[in-house]
């Protein structure tokens, strides 16, 4: 037998997120940005990996958006999201399948994951990625993220070890269109622990603040320093509410605390592609756009007419954004009396 014939087939994984058997977008996202990979990658195949509790109705998403296998390991002890049996059961399936590429969705679980298995199977992991390609020279993963700051964006290569694994944020990736009549293998593996394995218990879950989720909203409207204050942020979560959106802002603001940082949108902050972004009061610097520049239409509103952030808007207003947010306030609120 050859050697060629004797390789094994590269295989780009993706970690399937679930929470109450409702997968995470960015997991499709992943499954998408694999399938490219893939193109790139000679003889390589996409597979996922999915966790949980009753939750084997999933794959079958999985597979139309580029999936060929899904590994699952379906057990009570799954159910809710603890590390050490997820991470325990992850690792096991990297240990015996040996993938190449492995990709998890950088989310609070994702994080938390991903650091746990990279570190039981002893790889490297890039975290928070924007970018995914295969090195053409090298063949393997190159994996891109912000540093310093977000004043410069870093390609990371893991030569050694595998799999090569990355963390990539939500919506940074371009959702793929679902094949609706693909399929693919389903191949169950056990989880081998009991409770007694496990140190951590769920006793109770005692809910919190509601937590605004801006990378899957349809309308952001986004303040900056022009906004001038904290009390700034009052008139666009008004102009927000009346549009069904969500409130933005860009990172100078949430250092001066104006506002919570899960708010926050740019290259340090979330990545957003929503239908409609309105800009009040941002000028536009490089380490914000990027987080917002797949949206749909943009509108501008900023009393600086050589102001950057026009050079990138699909509408703009020149002017003072205490008079232009209140009117448009107004005509959103009057539509929808039909005045």
């Amino acid at each position: 037998m050859s050697e060629q014939a004797e390789k094994p087939t590269p295989r780009i994984w993706v970690f399937i997120e679930q929470e109450e058997g409702q997968p995470h977008p960015v997991s499709w996202e992943l499954l998408g940005a694999a399938g490219r990979l893939a193109a790139e990658l000679p003889g390589s195949v996409v597979e996922a990996v999915l966790l949980g509790h009753d939750v084997a109705e999933i794959a079958a998403e999985a597979y139309r958006y580029g999936a060929s296998r899904v590994y699952l390991i379906d057990d009570p002890l799954l159910e809710t999201y603890r590390n050490m049996p997820y991470g325990v059961g992850v690792s096991k399936l990297v240990t015996k399948y040996q993938p190449e590429i492995f990709l998890i969705g950088a989310t609070t679980l994702g994080r938390d994951l991903a650091s746990t298995i990279a570190t039981r199977v002893k790889t490297g992991l890039t975290a928070d990625c924007t970018e995914l390609a295969i090195d053409p020279k090298q063949m393997i993963l190159a994996a891109t993220r912000p540093t310093f700051g977000g004043n410069l964006m870093a390609t990371i290569l893991c030569r050694k070890h595998r799999p090569q694994m990355a963390t990539v944020r939500p919506r940074v990736l371009t959702m793929p269109e679902p094949l609706p009549a693909a399929e693919g293998e389903l191949l169950r593996e056990p989880l081998d622990l009991s409770e007694s394995d496990i140190p951590v218990r769920r006793l109770r879950l005692i809910p919190g603040e509601e937590q605004i989720n801006i990378e899957y909203a349809d309308v952001i409207v986004a303040g900056g320093r022009g906004v001038g204050g904290p009390k700034g942020f009052t008139l666009l979560e008004e102009l927000a509410e009346s549009l069904g959106g969500v409130v933005g802002a860009s990172r100078p603001v949430i250092d001066a605390g104006w506002i919570g940082h899960e708010h926050q949108v740019g290259q340090t902050g979330k990545t957003v592609r929503p239908k409609l972004y309105i800009a009040a009061g941002i000028s536009g610097a490089v380490q914000h756009t990027v987080g917002m520049s797949g949206a749909n239409f943009i509108l501008a509103i900023n009393s600086d007419p050589n102001a950057p952030i026009f050079q990138m808007a699909n509408a703009s207003i020149v002017g003072d954004l205490y008079e232009v947010i209140p009117e448009l306030i107004r005509q959103v609120k009057g539509a929808g009396n039909g005045q």
